[in-house]
């Protein structure tokens, strides 16, 4: 049996960990935790690369980010759906990599997997939890959820952001390993085209705008159901004036 995960992000295609929850991922493997990638399709319906050249550069962003494990759940790209079955299999993922805090995508999203992955990770999150869910393994619940909003739309103000400043650049070199996705693009999922400017140049800049909410140089938006809760009104951070 593997150790158990920190983090676990679901995430519907190769490349959306990268684009959402990258700079997160890589400072919590830059701070010993045990990080992993699932993606719930190889992205085969996607409009370039194969499921193959796909599947090698989810490899390689992996490496550039320090993933303890990525997996892939193999359902249906561009057809996902929150049923009974899919449930079942991201359950038996989940009890077999026993996350602590899964991180999926904004419940609003343009692309219709994001919107399905979101109440999938969610869903399979709560019954893998459950003795009599017919899932294989041991019933294990991630004690967190959170949803990645960044490039969201009409998102809801952030319950945090995490400073990213540091990891920014290993982010970019992590998205410019799907070279058949990025190379020559403007857009790309949710990131809608800007001028004329590149896509990575593009995540670069969105990344400034939320580090701004916290007075840093880059961050990455989060979302919770939940009130984050605050040690003592004396630890507060990110300065009010």
């Amino acid at each position: 049996m593997t150790a158990p995960l920190d983090l676990l992000a679901i995430m519907a295609h190769p490349d959306d960990a990268e684009i959402f929850c990258g700079g997160a991922l890589i400072k919590s493997a830059d701070a010993g935790e045990r990080t992993g990638v699932l993606d719930l399709t190889a992205g085969e319906a996607g409009s370039r690369g194969t499921r193959e050249s796909r599947s090698r550069e989810a490899a390689r962003a992996a490496a550039v980010m320090g993933l303890a494990i990525r997996r892939c759940a193999g359902l249906p790209d561009s057809a996902l759906v929150n049923d009974p079955g899919s449930r079942a299999q991201v359950a038996t993922i989940l009890r077999e990599l026993r996350p602590r805090v899964v991180v999926t995508h904004a419940r609003t999203g343009r692309h219709p997997d994001h919107r399905a992955a979101a109440r999938l990770a969610r869903d399979a999150s709560f019954l893998a939890g459950l003795a009599k869910f017919p899932a294989a393994g041991v019933p294990h619940r991630p004690e967190k959820l959170v949803y990645a909003l960044a490039f969201a739309k009409a998102p809801a103000k952030p319950t945090f952001v995490v400073d990213v400043t540091d990891q920014m650049d290993r982010k970019i070199e992590a998205l410019a390993a799907y070279r058949t996705q990025v190379e020559g693009k403007r857009g790309l999922g949710e990131v809608f085209p800007g001028g004329e400017r590149s896509l990575l140049d593009q995540i670069r800049s969105a990344h400034a705008s939320w580090g701004a909410l916290i007075r840093r140089a880059c961050g990455e938006p989060y979302w919770t159901e939940e009130t984050v809760e605050a040690p003592t009104l004396g630890q507060l951070t990110v300065p009010t004036f």
